[in-house]
């Protein structure tokens, strides 16, 4: 097992970080005056449209793209990873370089299972950012903390679809420049539990479809956004339909999402523990600096050690990932899928209390990271779901015929 960034990694990487300091960090308090000012949180300001085009003028966009032969530049997801935890170290970082979620994972959903059709209508324009997309799985009415409860109907009549249906969190739904939903629905409530929904292509302008509202993630407005769609008889052709079934589809789309979210974690904590360190270092309480309280010390060792253990586990699910495949990686991702957003939690807390009432506050971006960090437990998956998981897949391991076998014989000699 080798987590040794290959050339082309540690090039991308450092591009990044520098790209991310000389433009994308300065420029937040901008950012966050052009939005008040316009009064339009889904509307890409003109700064976000200014770092864009730098970002695709120096050759770093579409980063996370697999697929080279769509332009992306083929990093791997251990190569893609320590490039993810920089662009993240800002809450406008994924946006820059056209990385963000969920247009990230449905680009390479479309790229990988769409027709060539669907490809010359979303793909492309996607890619050079032209559109962007939701994804619409989430429902108000049940636990979709299963799958399996999803009860959203795509009824097939003729060469269309009609679709009726209400969706909440649907990521991406309330920016203006949003054109498509990626809609998960039943299409056959007869076949078994998983096999019965498919993935539809829905534009956001057709007739039926509404986007009611945007959803806030403790108070914030992301630019990210959080939509609830209403779908009243809306209608598509059957030729919208992803091929394939809808759940492996979104399973196979979040397994490299869900290290994505961890690396994200990570560069937040990252940037929180940074934050911290020039605050306690600047501050004195009781005749001494907060930098040289025993108390203090301990946050950053604490939130180093957190960090380490956090990405090196990613790395190994992101290195399983690529060299043996999505199941065997569901262990290491689903652990990590619950660490890292809890070790950044812990981090950005830290930073906010050595901060005081200001870390509290929109002078700095700690509020925001932390409220990002704490929609992460529950994005692709709560905690409970996967630590669920890997309580059965562990006692399944533990209580087999052969490790049992094993067991015994060692009692005996």
């Amino acid at each position: 097992m080798d987590f040794k960034n290959s050339d082309r990694s540690v090039e991308m990487t450092h591009a990044v970080r520098c790209f991310m300091d000389e433009n994308v960090i300065p420029n937040e308090a901008r950012y966050v005056r052009e939005i008040e000012e316009s009064g339009e949180p889904y509307r890409r300001p003109p700064v976000m449209r200014e770092l864009r085009a730098e970002a695709r003028k120096a050759g770093l966009w579409n980063l996370f793209l697999q697929d080279t032969e769509w332009g992306g530049p083929g990093l791997s997801n251990i190569e893609f990873a320590p490039v993810y935890e920089e662009m993240s170290h800002s809450t406008l970082g994924l946006e820059t370089f056209n990385c963000q979620p969920p247009d990230a994972g449905n680009i390479s959903t479309l790229a990988a299972s769409g027709t060539p059709e669907q490809q010359e209508r979303w793909l492309v324009p996607m890619l050079e950012g032209e559109i962007s997309s939701c994804f619409s799985m989430t429902e108000p009415g049940v636990a979709s903390s299963d799958a399996r409860n999803i009860k959203s109907r795509i009824l097939r009549d003729g060469d269309e679809f009609v679709i009726n249906a209400r969706k909440w969190f649907s990521t991406g739904a309330a920016r203006d420049s949003c054109a498509l939903s990626f809609f998960l629905g039943v299409t056959d409530p007869d076949a078994e539990p998983f096999p019965e929904q498919s993935i539809v292509l829905v534009p956001l302008d057709t007739p039926g479809v509404e986007v009611v509202r945007a959803m806030t993630i403790f108070g914030y407005e992301q630019p990210m956004s959080h939509g609830e769609i209403h779908f009243d008889d809306v209608r598509v052709p059957v030729a919208n339909q992803l091929a394939g079934a809808g759940f492996e589809i979104s399973q196979t789309r979040l397994g490299a999402g869900r290290v994505h979210h961890s690396m994200r974690a990570i560069g937040m904590a990252e940037r929180a523990l940074e934050l911290m360190c020039r605050r306690v270092a600047s501050r004195e309480t009781f005749g001494m600096r907060l930098s040289d309280q025993g108390v203090i010390q301990e946050w950053i060792a604490r939130s180093r050690m957190e960090l380490e253990q956090a990405r090196l586990l990613a790395f190994k699910a992101a290195w399983t990932l690529d060299e043996i495949g999505g199941s065997a990686a569901r262990r290491e991702i689903a652990a990590i899928k619950v660490i890292a957003p809890t070790v950044a939690l812990n981090v950005i807390d830290r930073a906010i209390q050595a901060h005081g009432a200001e870390g509290c506050s929109q002078e700095t971006v700690l509020a925001e990271l932390w409220a990002q960090a704490r929609t992460l437990r529950i994005a692709d998956g709560p905690d409970e779901v996967h630590v669920r998981s890997l309580g059965r897949w562990e006692l399944k391991d533990q209580l087999s015929p052969r490790r049992e076998e094993a067991a015994a014989s060692s009692l005996v000699g």
